[in-house]
């Protein structure tokens, strides 16, 4: 789809991990790490279940291992497959004023 945002896979933000699955990159507006599946659409709960164990890795770089929540929830895009590592108790990553 051209005129996805999550299909274009544009380097905004800094990036964390890339395969050939999916890549997990600090989100636009949250600026949380974010895991993206590269087709457009909504893959197996099976690697569902893999892709989000790749953003469990980098959450817990970023936040510690208890400290962070996954949130699978897709708000701005919900056709394309992405889910939100947001740290502890919190919406968006600490470091935005």
């Amino acid at each position: 789809m051209s005129d996805c945002l999550l299909c274009g896979a544009e380097r905004i933000t800094p990036w964390h991990h890339e395969d050939d699955d999916c890549w997990i990159a600090d989100c636009m507006v949250c600026r949380t790490p974010m895991v993206v599946w590269r087709t457009h659409g909504l893959p197996e709960e099976t690697l569902a279940a893999l892709l989000l164990g790749r953003l469990a890795t980098v959450a817990a770089e970023r936040y510690g291992a208890d400290g962070f929540w996954i949130d699978r929830e897709r708000r701005r895009i919900p056709d394309h497959w992405h889910a939100h590592a947001r740290p502890a108790g919190g919406f968006m990553d600490p470091s935005i004023r």
